[in-house]
């Protein structure tokens, strides 16, 4: 088969297209070709390199995706050959007090597929049966896959962490990022007030159509006054936080007394600051959230089926264009997602 490895880190050049030899499914786990596999940035962070987190490679690439069954091992129930499948991004072992409580991504021993172990910028790959989620009837499989890792992350930090509640207002950064676009089609399912912040003209006009109340261009430093201006002068009680130190002082700035800032990472960098006065007079929360429980995934696929929940697609390109889709992501020129096509 085709796939994409990483063998050292770099920028987008040392994506290599490679042969490797098919794999095949052993007892409980189903063999899938790889419809789509979308792009996300732990791709790049994982490319690049973490300063302190030493990964294994050579690397496939690629978290999250949707596929179609070609084989299954002996055991197997609940799929057969031609079924499509969502190809989830995380995984455990399934036997710790958080899966059994349903919280699987807060296991001691949950990990990402292409960050931890191989990913999906592949043509074929092997999930143990219990890790695969039908994909509903009617929905298109390539739009399909930029939707799990980017909604339960967005659903961690709305529904999970965040515990947003009817009537409440929220801030969302990045509405057109990946993680931004769900978590505002997360939040105004909720019944919430949405604003949200972009970075360009086409971009405040995608989060305008996917519910935002109002847009905000964060590339204005009085972005939080524009926020505030947005409310009638008023707070946010749940902020979404993904970008870090670029915006994390007005994101601070914008919460209401008992107001919860949720964050699920910080593609601007890791550190940032905090004023405690601000913090414990006005009694804020920060919280940190990874990914969510996977058990969100049915709940998630069936708002996509029934057109609650749309997957923002910017497009989809050949699998061998996988540094042309990691430069344009790196770039900012994308809006909402990119998907890569191993057959194609």
């Amino acid at each position: 088969m085709r796939a994409v490895q990483i063998h050292e880190h770099g920028g987008p050049e040392v994506l290599k297209l490679v042969e490797l030899p098919d794999p095949t499914p052993g007892p409980g786990e189903v063999l899938a070709k790889v419809l789509a596999v979308s792009v996300n940035h732990l791709d790049l962070w994982v490319r690049r390199g973490m300063p302190g987190m030493p990964l294994p490679l050579p690397m496939i690439p690629g978290c999250d995706g949707t596929g179609e069954v070609v084989e299954v091992g002996e055991g197997v129930t609940r799929f057969a050959v031609g079924d499509k499948v969502i190809l989830e991004p995380g995984y455990s072992s399934g036997s710790s007090a958080h899966d059994e409580a349903g919280n699987d991504h807060l296991s001691a021993d949950y990990r990402i597929r292409g960050e931890h172990s191989d990913g999906l910028d592949c043509e074929l790959v092997v999930f143990p049966e219990r890790l695969l989620t039908p994909l509903p009837e009617g929905v298109d499989p390539v739009a399909a896959a930029a939707v799990p890792l980017v909604f339960l992350t967005a659903w961690g930090m709305v529904v999970s962490r965040a515990a947003l509640q009817e009537g409440e207002t929220v801030l969302v950064l990045g509405g057109a990022s990946g993680v931004g676009s769900a978590a505002i089609q997360i939040a105004k399912d909720l019944g919430a007030r949405v604003v949200a912040t972009a970075g360009s003209d086409e971009k405040l006009a995608l989060v305008q159509e996917l519910g935002a109340d109002a847009a905000v261009d964060h590339r204005d430093e009085a972005w939080p006054k524009a926020v505030k201006s947005a409310l009638d002068g008023g707070a946010c009680d749940v902020v979404v936080e993904h970008v870090g130190p670029a915006t994390w002082e007005g994101s601070m700035r914008c919460l209401a007394r008992n107001g919860r800032l949720v964050t699920c990472g910080g593609t601007t960098g890791p550190t940032v600051s905090l004023l405690l006065p601000h913090l414990f007079i006005k009694n804020i929360s920060v919280l940190g959230s990874t990914m969510g429980p996977r058990s969100a995934l049915a709940p998630i696929f069936e708002r996509v089926s029934s057109g609650a929940y749309r997957p923002v697609l910017d497009r989809s390109m050949p699998l061998s264009e996988v540094r042309a889709a990691h430069e344009l992501l790196e770039g900012r020129q994308v809006n909402g997602k990119l998907v890569l096509i191993p057959g194609s």
